[in-house]
């Protein structure tokens, strides 16, 4: 054969032998295996007290319900059961010690995040409840007509006695 056939070949080959001696220095020895045997994952045995030490940081609804009982009764009869506490006040990780100083976020943009009216009806995004910022009380903070725990708007919840 002519050198222009070989020539490729070698140097494929050579790239395959140098990802093979890369990978043996580069690849823990205990890469793979565990008690059943040798299997493929992103998991050493030799690692595992590093991510025993690694902090949680997020964690689930009924971690909040411990301290915040009323509000989790709140939000779980509300239009928001399904949505976890963390994705308004952020996670747990970063809560503080302290309740007073705690800060909660109150803007209209933390709102808009989820109730932004976006005109998605594929998905089920677009059959959240949307307002348009522009005309749906501009400048105004959401939470001085609903309460975020149960979204209602508070006239809708006043009884009024005749």
């Amino acid at each position: 054969m002519k050198s222009h056939v070989w020539r490729p070949l070698y140097v494929a080959l050579a790239i395959i032998a140098l990802i093979l001696i890369a990978r043996t220095f580069m690849v823990p020895k205990d890469f793979g295996i565990q008690e059943r045997g040798y299997m493929y994952g992103m998991h050493r045995k030799s690692n595992e007290a590093e991510w025993q030490a690694v902090k949680v940081k997020y964690k689930t609804a009924a971690a909040c319900k411990e301290c915040h009982e009323h509000n989790y009764n709140d939000i779980k009869a509300s239009p928001h059961t399904d949505i976890s506490c963390e994705n308004c006040h952020g996670p747990l990780l970063d809560h503080p010690k302290d309740p007073t100083g705690l800060s909660i976020d109150r803007s209209r943009q933390l709102c808009l995040r989820c109730h932004l009216k976006l005109p998605y009806k594929a998905s089920d995004r677009g059959s959240l409840k949307g307002i348009n910022p522009d005309t749906h009380n501009p400048g105004a903070e959401c939470v001085m007509c609903h309460v975020p725990h149960n979204p209602k708007p508070m006239n809708q919840k006043l009884e009024v006695k005749k």
